[in-house]
């Protein structure tokens, strides 16, 4: 062979590395599943120092048969960047594991923990649209997700409790994160405010927390009513259920978080102009804050892992909810065509951008 055949054989073998890489990615996902439902960040987090895989595999509830393969799901594990190793040596039982950033967000009883973000993600539900994506693209369905159920994400949310209540944490987890480093780094956007309804807001995490940080604020949260339903408000904190496609409270601001991705252009024309009738009534011009990713067209580094997860939110939304994440350009575009004058696009964290919008 020569230099030529040796360099074309080569690029065959990294396209296939390539292609296989891809195929198998989603055993990344359930292997992180399975690390989680075992407990084991919660394990070793809790063993208080950098533990053996020989204790490791004592205090996980598996089977006597099962123990020779821990170290084979650790090992992909620390190659995903979810444990790092210490005392490596030709002797398994003596590595040592220690949690990561990304462990740590994966302990139960983590404030920020994304567990109900993953059990929500990778449950069977959610996972049988992916199957049905090809033949969505052949068929005059909405969605894939209604493809594979008959129903939307929203009807099938409605009528199963336990999609409901995962659905719901997962958000409620989300809302949490944002509360506690969003509020206090974007505290000008709400200072001033004497009213707020958070549209979509599910059980109140993120009103509750801009609530107790301005007590002269009066917040509402607006959702279905089968998401509201039996939960109790406080002193400047009420539930009110409804539909943000029919009305939405006056107020001097309308918080939309993490809701406008899940439609699509002409749905949300319909929410911003219901959120411009809101803080126009009584004589008001309020405004509305959006919180949400904004895609990077201008950055190609599609290995760029926030890139690339942005990317992959974006094919999700198209999966469940027929929406869609948006570049700068495209939230000017369609805030313009609502009738808002005025649009601040500023990103404040990781994903997250904040979005301020005024009539």
């Amino acid at each position: 062979m020569n230099s030529h055949d040796d360099e074309l054989g080569d690029k065959v073998v990294r396209a296939q590395v390539h292609v296989w890489k891809n195929i198998l990615g989603f055993i990344n996902s359930m292997s992180l599943k399975c690390v989680v439902d075992l407990g084991i960040p919660d394990v070793i987090h809790n063993y208080g120092q950098p533990m053996p895989l020989s204790n490791l595999i004592a205090s996980l509830p598996i089977h006597p048969s099962k123990t020779l393969f821990i170290h084979r799901l650790m090992r992909i594990m620390v190659h995903s960047g979810f444990f790092s190793q210490q005392n490596v040596t030709q002797n398994e039982l003596e590595v040592k594991y220690v949690l990561t950033d990304a462990s740590v967000l994966l302990l139960k009883n983590h404030p920020l923990s994304l567990i109900p973000f993953m059990q929500v993600s990778l449950d069977p539900f959610m996972t049988k649209p992916w199957h049905q994506l090809s033949d969505w693209f052949k068929s005059g369905d909405l969605t894939p997700f209604e493809t594979a159920h008959g129903m939307s994400f929203w009807d099938y949310a409605g009528r199963d409790r336990k999609v409901n209540h995962l659905f719901n944490d997962a958000m409620e987890n989300d809302a949490r994160l944002i509360s506690s480093l969003m509020i206090e780094k974007c505290k000008g956007t709400f200072t001033g405010l004497e009213s707020l309804v958070d549209v979509g807001g599910g059980t109140g995490t993120m009103a509750k927390a801009i609530a107790k940080s301005f007590p002269k604020m009066q917040c509402i949260v607006l959702d279905l009513p089968h998401v509201v339903a039996g939960l109790r408000g406080t002193e400047n904190l009420k539930y009110v259920g409804g539909d943000m496609f029919d009305a939405i409270p006056p107020a001097d601001a309308i918080l939309l978080k993490w809701i406008m991705h899940d439609w699509s252009d002409e749905e949300c024309m319909k929410i911003l102009k219901k959120c411009k009738e809101a803080i126009r009534k009584e004589g008001k011009k309020g405004k509305v804050i959006i919180i949400e990713t904004v895609m990077d067209d201008e950055k190609k580094d599609y290995d760029d892992e926030f890139v690339e997860t942005q990317l992959l939110f974006d094919i999700l939304m198209m999966v469940f909810v027929a929406g869609k994440e948006r570049n700068k350009k495209e939230w000017e575009k369609l805030i313009s065509s609502a009738g808002f004058s005025e649009c601040k696009i500023t990103p404040v964290l990781g994903l997250r951008y904040l979005i301020e919008i005024y009539p």
